[in-house]
């Protein structure tokens, strides 16, 4: 190995995969070998067969489905309030100034702790898991969108003053063409975070979701449920990541998605 040295496709994936199975190993060992009590921690197999009952039984596609509606709503209201804001901030600097102290305050606060208020102000239906998701994640994506605007490099924009570009033309021919591919990476990496928001959404006051199964679950100490709940999750999330970077590269050929 060197350091930034780039590595072959095949190779890559079997690193990743060999990750997954030393730690599927790691987890056999400890549960089958009797070193963790299957109360804390269920087996694999016992995570397996508590998955088949919940797919079958109790009706745990509907919570998945649920859940992701919730992933997606939220997350399409976030980013799009969240990028013009950050595309202005990060092209006028008097935008800027004027929403930059708020937002770099707001991103600080832990989108959980309004979970009170918006159960107040919202009920505990659909909207309140909504604005969950919308306060955890637009306030991060106006902050790195609109330092990745600010970024764009200034020979660019000079270069199109100089061809008799204005204030538009620049904007929509230059700053916002040169920053969409990092902007849709942006939003790539928010969409995993939402997944968290989602699941403490559901966690409170909820009656479907995957959240909603896991702390059923562990009321009941079914760990093999719980366990089950996470790897959905993970999962899906994966899956979305994927297609979050083919559709990149498809969009934006240009950039380094």
């Amino acid at each position: 190995m060197k350091p930034l040295a780039s590595i072959s496709g095949p190779l890559r994936i079997i690193l990743g995969i060999s990750f997954f199975v030393l730690f599927l190993a790691g987890w056999s060992y400890a549960t089958f070998g009797g070193f963790v009590s299957k109360t804390f921690l269920a087996d694999p197999l016992t995570m397996l067969d508590d998955g088949w009952q919940l797919l079958t039984k109790h009706s745990f596609l509907t919570d998945i489905g649920v859940t992701i509606w919730r992933v997606i709503g939220g997350f399409i209201l976030a980013a799009l309030v969240a990028v013009p804001l950050g595309i202005l901030m990060g092209t006028y600097k008097p935008i800027e100034a004027f929403l930059e102290p708020f937002v770099s305050f707001a991103r600080y606060l832990p989108a959980s702790a309004f979970i009170p208020l918006l159960i107040l102000w919202a009920g505990i239906g659909e909207l309140q898991k909504l604005l969950v998701i919308f306060i955890g994640s637009v306030f991060q994506i106006i902050l790195m969108v609109a330092v990745t605007v600010s970024q764009v490099r200034r020979e660019l924009v000079e270069a199109a003053l100089t061809l008799g570009a204005r204030d538009r033309g620049i904007l929509g021919r230059v700053l916002i063409p040169a920053s969409a591919p990092d902007i849709a990476e942006i939003l790539r990496l928010v969409l995993g975070w939402a997944w968290t928001y989602v699941i403490v959404a559901e966690l409170i006051g909820s009656s479907s979701g995957i959240g909603h199964m896991i702390i059923d679950s562990q009321a009941l100490l079914a760990t093999g449920q719980i366990i089950f709940g996470i790897i959905v999750i993970g999962i899906i999330g994966l899956i979305s990541d994927f297609l979050f970077k083919a559709v990149n590269r498809w969009l934006f050929p240009w950039g380094r998605v």
